[in-house]
């Protein structure tokens, strides 16, 4: 049965609607998402401006709204959720998260804080590259030092997301082992920021994503470098969750709510997880957490491939997993958090031009500063050019105002690209000199750009 959709003017929309198509496309507005619960006036205010109607999904819709829609159809008030993919509609137990969008100050620049998380980005990896040496010949992990750079890097995330986002998103060719870790941990304390979780929840998160693989150390290697596991060598695998918990269960320094989370970050939402199959509310809102930047690192970075994959493709597959593996609202606030095109995405905008994701436009995350450097043709522009979308779109919108430019002409992201499809586009070296203006590389993009 197909999604039951219905056309709603957008005088019309009340909260608890779920827009499920717009009137234009998904990337001529400010919303992220393709498809969302409308959640308070602001959000149908910003319909009202980029739209005249829109599709709402009347089994998704809930409270009154979905009530009087279903009626008006002539359906009845239960949920068809699951109904257009063929997924069994299930009621699984979890309250919502409590959310504050604006606990922390708005960020600061990239570049401010740069200097500061690269040094710090070199710290942890260092400090990872000790911990596994421990753990490996049975020594204590040095926890204070892993609690203090964490701790370091709540404090810089909190600054300035963006500066972490780089180090997350570009591989550097010297990639470890246990990079992985260090990713999810960047962006587990992005997510918390974007939610509003307190600093000690925060550094609590960020050590447990840091640490939860840790007893992968007691697996074969030979079963963890398997590419298809078969039964047998899938349920060896999966030991390295309690291998991981009696490690760091003997040391009375680790924080028992860091365990916690790492014990259950391989449970899953509708109970197909492991290893003791927890469902819904049973699983910690840090360890639900903690699942989601593991399966999202895991996805953009693939077992054995040499670059990370575009972003949407790793969105898209988590998306579809909402409300199975991972709860709903969750899923949701992980992907605003980073948005479609985080920091270090590759991107061809509707100019044909190609350029790399240089930082956040947090209320506009469709409309981010790109650094192009390839022109309409594919060509190696002279001159790198920073494009900042959100300013481009006021210009474009007074424009369209005077009636001197019609809607169809606006710039925008056409598409992420897969890293590595144009050979010349140096991501780490763009970060490099965007971010380090005052450096040699800096000061080169300086000149290029004036």
């Amino acid at each position: 049965m197909a999604i039951e959709q219905a056309k709603i003017s957008v005088g019309d929309l009340q909260r608890g609607m779920f827009v499920s198509k717009l009137d234009r496309p998904w990337t001529r507005t400010p919303f992220a998402l393709q498809g969302f619960y409308i959640r308070d006036l602001e959000e149908i205010r910003q319909l009202q401006k980029y739209c005249r109607f829109v599709y709402v999904d009347v089994h998704k819709t809930v409270g009154s709204a979905g009530v009087t829609l279903r009626r008006l159809l002539g359906g009845s008030d239960t949920s068809a959720r699951g109904r257009s993919s063929g997924r069994t509609a299930v009621t699984i137990p979890c309250k919502p998260v409590t959310v504050s969008h604006k606990k922390y100050p708005p960020p600061q620049p990239a570049q401010r804080e740069a200097s500061n998380a690269r040094k710090l980005h070199g710290q942890i990896l260092y400090g990872m590259s000790e911990v596994m040496g421990f753990v490996a010949n049975n020594r204590p992990i040095p926890v204070q030092q892993v609690n203090q750079v964490v701790e370091d890097l709540v404090e810089s995330v909190l600054r300035s997301p963006d500066a972490f986002a780089w180090l997350a998103r570009v591989r550097d060719k010297d990639e470890h082992t246990y990079s992985h870790s260090v990713r999810a941990s960047i962006w587990a304390v992005l997510f918390g920021r974007h939610i509003g979780l307190s600093r000690s929840d925060l550094l609590k998160l960020g050590v447990a994503t840091l640490l939860k693989d840790v007893g992968k150390l007691a697996i074969d290697g030979e079963v963890l470098q398997m590419k298809q596991r078969d039964p047998r060598s899938e349920l060896e695998y999966r030991k390295f969750v309690q291998h991981s918990v009696k490690m760091l269960s003997a040391d009375p320094q680790i924080d028992p709510k860091v365990i916690e989370v790492i014990s259950a970050h391989c449970e899953r939402h509708d109970g197909s997880g492991y290893p003791e199959g927890l469902r819904g509310d049973r699983i910690s809102v840090l360890a639900r957490m903690c699942g989601i930047v593991t399966f999202y690192d895991e996805a953009t970075n693939p077992r054995g491939s040499s670059e990370p994959v575009a972003p949407s493709r790793a969105v898209a597959k988590l998306y579809d997993l909402r409300g199975i593996a991972y709860q709903e609202q969750l899923v949701v606030e992980f992907i605003q958090a980073i948005g479609l095109y985080p920091t270090g995405t590759q991107v061809e905008l509707s100019t044909g031009e190609v350029g790399v994701v240089v930082e956040q436009t947090y209320d506009r995350r469709l409309r981010p500063k790109v650094m192009i450097v390839l022109d309409g043709q594919k060509q190696t522009l002279s001159k790198p050019r920073l494009c900042d979308l959100a300013e481009v779109e006021d210009r474009e919108q007074k424009l369209i105002e005077r009636g001197k430019m019609s809607v169809e002409e606006k710039i925008s992201i056409l598409r992420d690209i897969e890293p590595g499809a144009y050979p010349q586009v140096d991501a780490a070296n763009i970060r490099d000199n965007y971010l380090f203006r005052g450096g040699r590389l800096g000061q080169l993009l300086t000149r290029l750009t004036k």
